[in-house]
This record gives C-alpha cells, sequence and structure tokens, in this order.
C-alpha cells in the first residue's frame, strides 16, 4: 500500500503546470509502476508499439529494486522536478 507521501507526490506530478522531458515522464511512470505493482512480469508491447515498448523497457529496468525503494525515489524524483515544472 503507498504512503500518503507517494501519494501527495502523485499527485503533484499530475498538477505539474509544465510537461517534462520524454525521458522525465518515463521515469517517473517506471517508478510509479514499480512502487505500485512492484517488477515488470507483462509481456512486451510489439515492435511497432514504441510507446508502449519505451514504457515497458523503463519499467524493466527497475527490475529487483524494492517497492519501497521505487516509492522513495518516486517522491525525491517529483520533489526534484517540481522546482522546474511548477
Amino acid at each position: 500500500m503507498p504512503s500518503q507521501e507517494f501519494q501527495t507526490a502523485a499527485d503533484q506530478a499530475q498538477a505539474f503546470t509544465k510537461k517534462p522531458t520524454n525521458d522525465e515522464l518515463l521515469q517517473l511512470y517506471a517508478l510509479f509502476k514499480q512502487a505500485t505493482i512492484g517488477d515488470n512480469t507483462t509481456p512486451a508491447p510489439g515492435t511497432f508499439d514504441f510507446k508502449g515498448k519505451a514504457k515497458w523497457n523503463a519499467w524493466k529496468k527497475l527490475e529487483g529494486t524494492s517497492q519501497e525503494d521505487a516509492e522513495k525515489q518516486y517522491i525525491e524524483f517529483v520533489e526534484k522536478l517540481s522546482a522546474t515544472y511548477k
């Protein structure tokens, strides 16, 4: 179960007034998925699903990271991005 601090960070990320870069968005996505679900055990998307493949790969790179560590990293990353995208 995600912490209140994690939920607050997720809400904060949704409220950014400027859009983060694609790499930052992928990192946010991957950390969020790792924190809420754990390791990526889903089948890889098809060859021509470029966006899906990028998201899947970003999440897969975090394999082995505990959900608690991913949650902490997500919170720290959102705090870092808040200075730029608030």
